[in-house]
């Protein structure tokens, strides 16, 4: 298919998700036919058994999604929808603060599609905004460059790095307005969000707009309701909250290997308290938020707890080193 046919229709399936009267349906059928154009370009189609394709790549602290599963991640459909929306907004935002400026936007974890720039910058001119983009993965830069290329988007990209963004010295930081940074996990497990954030937030102005601007882990209990199978929940307290976790230890210049123990008390649940749900909650920008189960972000992790419930309190670690994860203990 010619390119400026493949160039209009992708824009016109984009505008379209930004319409009101727009419902879900459509928009995922919007989002898999930009796929498949995004696959006829680049030729990754994000299900192949190339071994390659489908590692994770090692950082510094955790590991980036190998190339098929960031590529996936645009199939996503409610995250990339509430994303899509969110950076629209942030830009527009940033267009009224600063009248007349080129607004520049730091990518981190564009993956192999670059979504959030070759979804986006159609709907701007290059006069308005620039990006420029951070990746680890050499094949994701490839097909990213590739892609952005084929849509005639290149005049809309400044630089293209090849690097760890957990080490990454971003040049120039204090000249960006907004950053975004697509590396995440539900339970912030494994990826590398909150080393990033370390690493890159000290970097940029007090002002960045920061998408998603927070993760926070939460904690509710699941109660069975006397004489049936249905169980009432239970609101608990909050086990990370990374932006308050990051401006924490701002000044230390390092990332630290674990963050500080949170203890839960658990002397006035309910005895016969059976279950623990851990959610991600994402806040992408403003009053977007993702909420249970709209992704994969945000599928809760259910704990079973072992009764008789006979301990005072809940410990949970968050470690960055030597591998990214939640742990948790009773005592």
């Amino acid at each position: 298919m010619d390119e400026k046919i493949i160039n209009n229709a992708i824009q016109k399936l984009t505008s379209s998700i930004f319409e009101n009267a727009i419902d879900e349906v459509e928009a995922v059928k919007s989002l898999d036919e930009i796929h498949g154009y995004f696959q006829q370009i680049t030729e990754i189609t994000g299900s192949d058994f190339v071994i390659e394709h489908m590692a994770a790549i090692p950082t510094a602290r955790g590991k980036a999604l190998g190339l098929n599963f960031a590529a996936q991640c645009l199939l996503d459909y409610k995250r990339t929808i509430k994303f899509l929306k969110a950076i629209v907004s942030a830009i527009k935002e940033k267009q009224k603060a600063h009248p007349g400026e080129l607004i520049k936007i730091f990518y981190a974890g564009c993956g192999p599609y670059a979504p959030f720039v070759t979804l986006i910058a159609p709907l701007f001119q290059p006069e308005e905004i620039q990006f420029s983009l951070l990746e680890i993965n050499k094949n994701s830069v490839k097909s990213a460059k590739k892609l952005i290329e084929g849509l005639k988007l290149s005049n809309y990209v400044n630089e293209f790095y090849t690097a760890d963004a957990v080490t990454f010295q971003v040049p120039n930081s204090d000249s960006f307005h907004i950053l975004i940074s697509e590396t995440l996990d539900a339970l912030l497990y494994r990826e590398c969000y909150v080393p990033i954030l370390f690493n890159l937030l000290p970097q940029f102005n007090a002002n960045i707009t920061l998408l998603p601007e927070n993760v926070i882990l939460h904690l509710s209990f699941l109660d069975k309701v006397e004489n049936s199978t249905d169980y009432k929940e239970y609101d608990g307290d909050s086990i990370l909250d990374v932006r308050e976790s990051v401006a924490s230890f701002s000044n230390s210049g390092n990332i630290p290997s674990q963050l500080p123990e949170v203890k839960v008390d658990l002397t006035s649940l309910n005895t016969n308290c059976e279950k623990m749900i851990i959610d991600t909650k994402v806040h992408v920008y403003d009053d977007i938020w993702l909420y249970r189960n709209e992704s994969s972000l945000t599928i809760p992790l259910e704990i079973v707890l072992e009764q008789p419930l006979d301990k005072k309190e809940i410990i949970f670690t968050y470690f960055i080193a030597p591998e990214i994860e939640l742990k948790c203990s009773m005592a």
